[in-house]
């Protein structure tokens, strides 16, 4: 048979493995070869028919060892636990010193089967398990555990990485406990001498666990590797979120323990983890964000990708990923603190609290959120996130004529706003707030250049993506304004209404009234948006929804002043403005 037809007898295949060896086998033999061997003979029978019970196949017998072979982890331990049952029956007849007790490891993982057996890497793991494995045990790896901690009434204790021999990285071992020993077990045990878990500090704090290459090829796992890096790197500069470092994150390399249990191992409250996987000139990286309090899933995602440009793929799903894990933080923080008694709020606390109310742009709403943002700060005057955010209602106070004294407002929102820079000059979110100040002050290249330093700081806050792009907008440079939100959107595809405010903006400084409608349409709140709506279907020449808007719009904000809102709208241009102002009276205002 040539090599080509050998090869061709070779196929991979996922699978769990399990190996099973007699304790003390040559000891046995040494006392009474002919009983020992009639003994197990009878044995490894009763063994290969319970295997086939549960869906498995004995693939070899290796004089007082089992190799079988199972589609899932669930079947390949309950045969694992019933074998110990099994051998355990036939010594009831059988002298002390005489008795068969086996070791048993369990690993998942991809195989390879040629018409003598199964081979690989995977299938040594399971065989080095079982060599550390205690005397009438199960030892399982992480990639069982994962697979059968919710399926099976057993304890499971956590064993740490454990170094195999000839295995190059260590392996994370647990140990499968009885049903009834489980039950008084809380499900997964910490070894005696784990030190105390670290607190969670109090603003929210996620790991990003290294992500499994689920391929053979070295060149995925380096892949994984740097995938996870640039995640923590671009996470670590949102300055609302505590995130783990890297040489912590990666001691939980290659799966060393579940995310529920890393988290309390690193005391944060959620958990990053994926995978990728290649095959031929296709990749794909799959990726969940876990509430590591509740165990739940709060957000999943796959990417599936030609492999054209691998170090541009890194970067898309880098940015994609980092945008929505700080967003759905933010929100799962948001949802947590809103249920929190106000006197148990620390600054952070008051600051996400009042989220909720800032973009709701109503008088209340702000008044609400300019009080919470008060406290945060008067818990912590050192706070540059409460500056920058009492500088967001200061200013929407003067836009919106609710401030007493609209020229105080304004200075007094530049104020705040140069105070968040000079309290941490690392947080973007300070010179976006300056940058906001300076655009509504008609300071557009000031504005520019502070947006522009706010993302330098954090490219990958969409948020700060969608206000620049407002600023690029109202400074005439619609195209790049359009680009630059295109880019918000992606990197938050639960983007809030005003990233589509603002793309509307753009479009209608370019007369593309049917994009402003298609886009302010799909707002969930479309009152911001009403006057640009009105605007446009009046340019359009359909005054019956023209008109509708505006009496809709006043319905809202009945002191409205067209006159004030032309001299508010921060336009370099002055046509911007007329163009705008022409739509409006048109449309009835």
């Amino acid at each position: 048979m040539s090599g080509q037809d050998k090869e061709n007898h070779v196929r991979r295949q996922l699978g769990a493995v399990l190996f099973a060896d007699v304790v003390g086998y040559a000891r046995l033999m040494g006392n009474d070869e002919i009983d020992t061997y009639s003994a197990l003979k009878s044995l490894l029978e009763q063994l290969e028919a319970a295997c086939q019970l549960h869906d498995g196949q004995v693939v070899a017998v290796r004089g007082d060892g089992v190799l079988a072979l199972f589609e899932t982890a669930t079947d390949a331990v309950k045969f694992g636990v019933e074998l110990h049952q099994i051998a355990d029956q036939n010594n009831r007849s059988r002298a002390e010193d005489q008795q068969l007790r086996f070791r048993a490891g369990v690993h998942m993982g991809e195989i390879l089967v040629d018409d003598r057996g199964i081979h690989g890497d995977n299938v040594n793991i399971a065989a080095r398990l079982q060599e550390i494995a205690e005397p009438g045990r199960v030892y399982v790896s992480a990639s069982v555990y994962e697979q059968i901690r919710n399926r099976l009434r057993f304890g499971f204790e956590f064993l740490g990485p454990r170094r195999l021999k000839n295995i190059a990285e260590p392996v994370p071992a647990y140990c499968v406990r009885s049903e009834i020993e489980g039950a008084a077990m809380a499900a997964t045990l910490r070894p005696a001498n784990q030190p105390v878990p670290p607190q969670q500090p109090e603003i929210p704090s996620v790991a990003v666990l290294p992500f499994t290459s689920l391929g053979g090829d070295p060149t995925d796992s380096w892949f994984a590797d740097g995938l996870t890096e640039d995640i923590i790197l671009n996470l670590s500069k949102f300055k609302n979120l505590f995130v783990i470092a890297r040489n912590s994150a990666f001691f939980f390399k290659a799966g060393l323990m579940p995310p529920q249990d890393a988290a309390r191992e690193l005391g944060v409250r959620y958990v990053a983890r994926g995978s990728v996987r290649r095959a031929a000139s296709r990749i794909r990286i799959a990726i969940e964000l876990i509430d590591a309090d509740s165990g739940r899933t709060i957000w999943g995602e796959r990417y599936d990708r030609d492999i054209d440009d691998i170090f541009a793929i890194q970067d898309e799903v880098t940015d994609a990923v980092v945008a929505a894990t700080a967003v759905l933080i933010e929100a799962q923080e948001r949802k947590r603190m809103s249920q929190t008694a106000p006197a148990d709020l620390a600054a952070y606390g008051y600051v996400l609290r009042g989220q909720q109310y800032i973009f709701r742009y109503t008088r209340q709403d702000n008044h609400e959120a300019q009080t919470l943002y008060e406290r945060a700060l008067a818990r912590d005057q050192d706070y540059a996130r409460a500056s920058a955010a009492i500088s967001r209602t200061m200013n929407i106070d003067w836009r919106y004529s609710w401030a007493k004294d609209a020229d105080h407002a304004l200075d007094t929102a530049l104020s705040f706003a140069q105070k968040a820079v000079e309290l941490d000059p690392t947080d973007a979110r300070g010179f976006g707030e300056l940058g906001f100040v300076h655009l509504y002050r008609k300071e557009h290249d000031a504005a520019i250049g502070a947006y522009q330093r706010a993302l330098a700081l954090n490219p990958n806050d969409a948020d700060l993506l969608s206000d620049y792009a407002d600023a690029l907008a109202h400074s005439g440079d619609n195209e790049a304004a359009i680009s630059n939100l295109q880019q918000a959107m992606r990197l938050n595809p639960y983007f809030p209404d005003q990233y589509l405010w603002h793309l509307g903006g753009a479009y209608y400084n370019l007369k593309e009234y049917d994009a402003v409608i298609d886009t302010l349409t799909k707002m969930n709140n479309p009152t911001e948006g009403q006057r640009m709506l009105a605007a446009s279907y009046a340019q359009l020449g359909k005054m019956e929804l023209a008109q509708d808007m505006a009496a809709r719009h006043r319905e809202a904000h009945p002191n409205f002043s067209l006159d004030r809102w032309a001299k508010v709208q921060p336009d370099r241009l002055e046509e911007d403005t007329q163009h705008f102002v022409e739509g409006l009276k048109k449309a009835g205002f």
